[in-house]
């Protein structure tokens, strides 16, 4: 009905000129409705159209009601971790909520909407919190960090315009401040709306409160899941991050302040490597599970092994082990840090103070021995300022190696042409002895276009990569792969990453090659599943035996595929060993390090 008839329209009970004809009591519609004229009514609206609406509110907002329902008791049970995403994680009585709706029906009216409004706003924040981890836990196997994990979200972003272009990383950007909005929105007129339904039905509401009390008293009582939602200790867990890296802080500074190779004199650092060229070689996501789980250890395996006896037809041996690295899924630099430095850099509040120290890296240690120290960094495509820490004589980023063939996927250059670069620029007839740090990163996720290998005379300046027959392996929908595609596409990225190097040492290595090849970390859990381990192999290769007889009592195992049985050291132990093992070697009585 419009404003305009409901001024038109008499009062049905009495209007300026008393009841209608049509309402006046049986007996009074003859003398006095005649002496007035007849009101005609208004016509009802159309069948359809009030009935429709009438229907539509009495269906919405039962509806309404429920979804709101079902929005808090989602946010509040939802696990922080992916595998944990099941049914009965959500058949809980959340203790937050009870007590939420008991303090709600505790106030006075004045002061119920504004604390409603908060409890939705952190329901909300909450509800953020956990995406953040859901993510963190696919990619990281850990939940976010809320004071040190930020600047992974910069990453993230560069990550995603590198994998599936600009576009693709602006429609994700786009997206998850708009679940951000979008869930902040809805928690709170959620929880403005369940207030209402509750202080309308005070009497009811109150004894559903108390009910589910006494059985979440009970449930909690005998120990039942049911009565433990985990919010409280997620909210707790987060809260205390903030503490626990003031402390951390501390901790990781008097670390820093110890170190027993600092004022070691050059003539004394690695003296069994002096005229060697020693390249450290980390392979992007070769982990343990690249060379255990049955999926992959065929193919890799197969490799690993074929190398090993390539390599021994040209003199060379290998010794293999197992490294536990400090991240796991990404976060390549903290495991670079790790076996540099001889630190535990498991977060970037480490890694930030790492650099600002003057701590002795291996890169150091080389260059204060005598050597040239190189770093080939293919993934560095913008300012790094870590080359200036690490201390680098020379240093190749992505531009700088002068690639012009296309990029694939995340890799802006593939390995083989990061290495044969490397061997042209570096290691010329009668250069000095080098230390080269050169991460691969062919092998990096998504693990969707993987170059062929081509024989080394016809890499050239990388144009050849444009050729079609020069790609191995090219998904076309990078994003809606299967998980079995991407494990997949993760065993040969890794399989051609270990035949660059394989294929480099056979071709160019010679009796001063000494090559340090070990992963960085474990891939995703998409790829490891959870809880997976964050080992991840290390081998340590020469032609020159006496090059290997110093890490004969590291127990690591023959060629280059370590077994079960390997062993396995924390990665911030290598740096130490490493340099305890080809400098002057210590009188029997001094203890080896750790």
């Amino acid at each position: 009905m419009s404003l305009l008839s409901r001024l038109r329209r008499p009062s049905p009970a009495a209007g300026p000129a008393g009841p209608s004809a049509v309402d006046a009591p049986a007996g009074l519609s003859g003398a006095a409705g005649a002496d007035r004229p007849e009101v005609a009514a208004d016509p009802p609206p159309p069948a359809g159209a009030g009935a429709g609406r009438a229907r539509w509110r009495t269906v919405a907002a039962p509806v309404t009601t429920v979804l709101a329902g079902l929005l808090v008791l989602a946010v509040l049970t939802a696990p922080g971790r992916f595998d944990q995403l099941t049914p009965m994680a959500f058949l809980r009585v959340p203790v937050e909520a009870l007590v939420a709706a008991a303090l709600l029906l505790a106030l006075p009216g004045r002061a119920r909407r504004p604390v409603a409004v908060a409890v939705g706003v952190a329901l909300g924040l909450v509800a953020v919190v956990k995406v953040l981890d859901l993510g963190m836990s696919a990619s990281f196997a850990r939940p976010f960090d809320l004071v040190l994990d930020w600047v992974l979200l910069d990453d993230g972003y560069a990550f995603v315009t590198d994998s599936v272009g600009t576009g693709g990383a602006v429609a994700a950007a786009v997206g998850l401040v708009a679940l951000v909005v979008a869930l902040l929105v809805l928690t709170t007129r959620s929880v403005l709306r369940l207030t209402r339904l509750t202080t309308g039905h005070r009497r009811t509401a109150v004894r559903v409160v108390a009910g589910l009390t006494a059985v979440w008293v009970t449930a909690a009582t005998l120990g039942v899941p049911v009565a433990d939602s985990g919010t409280a200790t997620l909210v707790g867990q987060h809260v205390g991050q903030a503490g626990a890296g003031l402390r951390d802080r501390r901790e990781f500074a008097d670390q820093l302040a110890r170190d027993a190779y600092r004022d070691t004199p050059g003539d004394q650092l690695l003296t069994a490597l002096r005229g060697k060229d020693v390249l450290l070689a980390f392979v992007e996501s070769y982990g343990r599970d690249a060379v255990e789980d049955p999926e992959f250890a065929g193919g890799v395996g197969a490799v690993l092994d074929g190398g090993t006896r390539r390599l021994a037809a040209a003199g060379f041996t290998a010794r293999s082990g197992f490294l536990t690295s400090p991240t796991s899924g990404g976060g390549s630099w903290l495991a670079h840090d790790t076996l540099l430095s001889g630190l535990w850099i498991d977060n970037q509040q480490r890694h930030d103070s790492l650099l600002a120290s003057d701590r002795l890296t291996l890169n150091k240690a080389f260059r204060k021995a005598g050597w040239q120290t190189v770093g080939v960094m293919p993934a560095a495509t913008s300012p790094w300022p870590e080359g200036a820490f690490f201390g680098y004589d020379r240093y190749h980023d992505a531009a700088g190696l002068d690639y012009r063939g296309p990029q694939f996927s995340y890799a802006p250059m593939p390995d083989q042409y990061t290495l044969a670069t490397f061997q042209r620029r570096e290691r010329t007839p009668g250069h000095a002895p080098i230390m080269a740090q050169i991460p691969l990163i062919s092998s990096h996720s998504p693990w969707a276009a993987i170059p062929r290998m081509l024989d080394w005379d016809h890499v050239g300046d990388g144009s050849i990569y444009r050729r079609p027959t020069s790609v191995a392996f090219n998904p076309k929908d990078v994003v809606g792969r299967s998980t079995t595609e991407v494990r997949t596409g993760y065993r040969r990225a890794i399989e051609y990453s270990l035949n660059s190097l394989i294929s480099y040492v056979e071709t160019y290595g010679d009796d001063d090659t000494v090559l340090v090849l070990l992963g960085d970390h474990q891939p995703s859990p998409l790829v490891t599943g959870p809880d997976a381990s964050r080992d991840v192999p290390v081998t340590v290769l020469a032609r020159d035996p006496a090059v290997l007889a110093r890490v004969s009592g590291w127990g690591w195992q023959e060629g280059l595929r370590p077994g079960p049985d390997a062993p396995v050291w924390p990665m911030d132990t290598f740096r130490d060993r490493f340099l305890a093992a080809f400098g002057p070697q210590p009188p029997a009585h001094v203890a080896a390090p750790r």
